[in-house]
């Protein structure tokens, strides 16, 4: 079976959210997708703006190799401000968010708060940090009811998330989006400036995703050393397309700014989504990180480990 494309992102002219360096890196972005038994095509998927297309090309080709032969399909989107480097790949496939639409869930529950210009209640914080820092489906529930579908998609439109679809009713874990919107999403957590959310609450934000809890720091950390880790995973098993896998992560501080996001599905266990993840990040650790990458990554949670909550999937 041939590789099948990805649609290509159709972005406006100018888009506030990745800021200048990276408005041409979206309009180059290749968006291919992996499927099962190949490997992405040989066009680049990284580009440049400035003096470093050469690293944008190298690491392009590794990215290749990294997803050669993986089962399923996997797309990645990074984007280093520092360098002006983006990277795309499937960057618009279509995938079950699972728990990587907590993110977005706090990011609403933050704007909210803004609006009504208050701080967060002591049970927000509680619910918020379980959501986040451990993943707590039932805190995520409670959140999304509380929040309610039109502020949930405010924050979506505001964020320019035109891809992500929010799941049906009490359903969050299958709510649908791509790594591109994904990266939207984080690329305005990491702003110096941002009119979504204000300073206090992005770093209210990262500072939760900089505390996930040691069994759920694997995906996108995987080989990074000697920067501020901040990092949300999201795994789920159903009965087309297998487990999906996906992991969102920043990384600064060293002189280092870069976002990444992969998402997988058909994946024959959650462990398998997760050294494909992993493969991904070592290459882009390596390339963009190169006197801190390692090897090392955190244990994580097994197949047999994951609970899911009722809340996640329909009946």
């Amino acid at each position: 079976m041939p590789v099948q494309p990805s649609p290509t992102p159709n972005l406006p002219p100018r888009v506030a959210a990745f800021g200048r360096a990276a408005l041409t890196l979206a309009l180059v972005a290749t968006a291919l997708a992996v499927t099962p038994g190949h490997s992405a095509a040989a066009d680049p998927v990284c580009e440049s703006d400035r003096e470093h297309r050469k690293l944008a090309t190298r690491l392009g080709t590794d990215l290749r190799a990294a997803v050669q032969g993986r089962a399923g399909s996997i797309s990645v989107a990074l984007f280093d401000r520092e360098r002006g480097i983006g990277c795309y790949l499937g960057s618009g496939r279509k995938y079950d968010t699972a728990s990587t639409i907590k993110v977005a869930v706090v990011a609403a529950l933050l704007q909210t708060a803004q609006k009504q210009k208050r701080s967060l209640t002591t049970r927000e914080r509680s619910l918020a940090k379980a959501a986040i820092t451990r993943s707590d489906n039932n805190a995520t529930s409670t959140l999304w009811s509380q929040l309610g579908r039109a502020r949930l998609q405010r924050l979506l439109d505001d964020v320019g998330m035109r891809a992500t679809t929010l799941g049906p009713t009490r359903y969050w874990g299958i709510s649908r989006s791509t790594a591109l919107d994904q990266l939207r999403l984080l690329i305005r957590l990491t702003r110096v400036e941002d009119e979504v959310l204000t300073a206090t609450s992005r770093r209210y934000l990262l500072g939760l995703m900089n505390q996930t809890v040691s069994g759920q720091r694997w995906g996108t950390p995987a080989g990074a050393t000697g920067v501020n880790v901040h990092v949300k995973n999201g795994w789920l098993p159903r009965s087309t397309l297998g487990w999906r896998v996906h992991s969102l992560g920043t990384f600064d501080g060293s002189r280092r700014d870069y976002m990444i996001v992969v998402m997988t599905h058909g994946n024959p266990s959650m462990t398998y989504g997760i050294t494909s993840v992993e493969r991904v990040a070592k290459v882009i650790h390596r390339h963009l990180n190169p006197a801190k990458s390692s090897a090392s990554h955190a244990a994580y949670l097994t197949d047999a480990d994951v609970k899911l909550d009722g809340d996640t999937l329909p009946p």
